[in-house]
């Protein structure tokens, strides 16, 4: 039992979660914070982590059944469960089940905002794993549903979506779509190969790593906008810098020609980000309050 637990959180990525869960909980505070003039009660940060995991759990298993031919075919993927013959077809419909009873039964215990979005959530969370067969746009739409998290997780608490909800739902959006272009490339022959659409595909690896740039910045400056749309101060400002650093440090480890330190961008540098902006905006809140 427990080795196959271990083999569900190895093909969920569960270590991945980082990404996205961080980002939750920021739009959680800044929520409460400017709505509420408060911070997120424990109950309410339990009910968003037990929804993120459920969204991301779910998530994950569609793809991976979703993907598990194209999977078995690359070299790269061969090895995940699904097509490795570790977990069988069943196990993981009845495990992404149980992740979308988790995630609507932590909805329904948050704001009813949050229960009334919820199916917008779930369509996109099966429409990304079959975006790369038709579209180039795969990582933007990635980022738009990866980007659900924050704006969920400020929903959640405040029952209402706002103008600086949504600047830090695309904000996050480029964030994500930026850093999936950059995966991507590893993967370009292959994906020619078997007429699979993504940007580096579509433009070249050069142009799709100017591509990423570009969303970055679009990231940057979306930060810069929560700054002036909140009352957040000199703490935040100094994650939002080791923000930058971090973007800056990604970009210059991967070129068109040395993708080797490919994983360390996406991997480390992205789950180094979030962290250090969620935490830098807490302590901006804690200190406010305390």
């Amino acid at each position: 039992m427990f080795k196959k637990m271990v083999i569900f959180l190895q093909m969920i990525k569960f270590e991945h979660t980082v990404f996205a869960l961080p980002f939750a909980f920021m739009g959680a505070l800044l929520g409460s914070e400017m709505i509420n003039h408060e911070l997120p009660s424990w109950a309410q940060i339990g009910w968003v982590l037990l929804a993120m995991f459920g969204a991301r759990s779910a998530a994950m298993g569609l793809n991976r059944l979703i993907d598990r031919v194209i999977d078995a075919k690359n070299p790269r993927t061969a090895n995940r469960a699904i097509p490795a013959g570790l977990l069988k077809i069943g196990e993981v419909v009845l495990f992404i089940i149980l992740s979308f009873a988790l995630l609507f039964w932590a909805a329904a215990e948050l704001d009813p905002l949050a229960l009334k979005l919820l199916p917008i959530a779930v369509i996109m969370l099966v429409l990304y794993s079959y975006t790369k067969r038709f579209t180039w746009l795969c990582h933007v739409i990635l980022g738009l549903t990866i980007g659900l998290a924050p704006l969920g997780g400020w929903a959640a608490v405040t029952g209402q979506v706002d103008w600086t909800a949504m600047v830090f739902y695309f904000t996050i959006t480029f964030w994500i779509a930026g850093f999936d272009i950059i995966y991507a490339c590893q993967d370009v022959e292959f994906d020619t190969k078997e007429g699979l659409y993504s940007i580096p595909v579509r433009f070249g690896v050069a142009k799709s790593l100017k591509i990423a740039q570009a969303f970055h910045i679009i990231t940057a400056l979306g930060f810069i906008a929560l700054l002036l749309m909140t009352d957040l101060g000199w703490w935040y400002i100094v994650g939002m810098i080791i923000a930058y650093a971090i973007l800056f440090y990604e970009h210059h480890i991967v070129s068109p020609s040395d993708l080797s330190r490919l994983q360390t961008a996406f991997f480390t540098m992205n789950g180094v980000l979030s962290i250090v902006v969620f935490s830098f905006t807490l302590i901006d809140l804690v200190v406010r309050h305390f």
